[in-house]
């Protein structure tokens, strides 16, 4: 659990019913279609990233690199945003990606 943000751990100790459902949830999502874990990371970095969650881009890319992504293949999914949310955005993205990737949890 350590690897979890100080906020999230918090969270899950005042409403851990939430937090377990909110979880358990996540992994039915994995559970629910074909996609192996490194399919599933990277999607989870493109979700994050056209959704402009720094946060949570940070987050999918330790992530990505749990499940055996490489540092290319997550800089792959920011350069094919440029076609569908643009240069400044995949540029931002790219960004967030080089923020863990410099200092991975």
């Amino acid at each position: 659990m350590s690897e979890m943000p100080e906020f999230y751990q918090s969270m899950k100790k005042q409403h851990p019913e939430l937090m377990n459902a909110y979880e358990t949830l996540g992994e039915a999502a994995k559970k629910a279609g074909p996609l192996d874990g490194k399919a599933v990371a990277l999607v989870k970095v493109a979700l994050s990233i056209a959704a402009e969650l720094e946060g949570g881009s940070h987050s999918a890319v330790n992530k990505a690199l749990k499940a055996g992504c490489t540092p290319d293949e997550i800089r792959h999914v920011a350069t094919l945003a440029v076609t569908t949310i643009g240069f400044p955005a995949m540029v931002r993205a790219r960004a967030w990606i080089e923020d863990i990737l410099k200092n991975p949890a």
